[in-house]
């Protein structure tokens, strides 16, 4: 991770807002198939950890389309790999390793997970 940010400026900012139920609607183990194409497999085991998993899908579902949205660059859900330190979501980027670096806020309540991306170029 890159400790300094002084090189950086602001790139863009994304957001994403998701309704967990499509989640819930999409059991994990009738649509695996559908969850690897969005979900790294250390994603997947991270949700599938908790007793209400799909609150944790709809996150990071929100995770990543913000962060797609937040630089220029054409990505896919593969592409982007979310991992956490101190509790807050991590971002690292496949062929982009150090030309980015994301801010990143997540929230679920009841319906609904948000998720902020802002992202600071080199």
């Amino acid at each position: 991770m890159i400790e300094n940010i002084k090189n950086f400026n602001i790139e863009n900012v994304g957001i994403d807002i998701v309704e967990i139920k499509r989640f819930k609607k999409k059991i994990f183990s009738e649509n695996i198939t559908f969850y690897k194409k969005i979900f790294l497999q250390s994603e997947i085991d991270y949700c599938n950890k908790f007793k209400f998993p799909y609150e944790h899908f709809a996150g990071k579902f929100a995770i990543k389309e913000a962060v797609i949205k937040s630089i220029d660059e054409k990505i896919m859900p593969l592409d982007i790999e979310i991992s956490y330190k101190n509790s807050k979501p991590q971002i690292k980027l496949k062929n982009f390793h150090s030309k980015y670096l994301f801010k990143i806020s997540m929230s679920h309540e009841k319906d609904y997970a948000i998720a902020i991306a802002i992202a600071l170029r080199n």
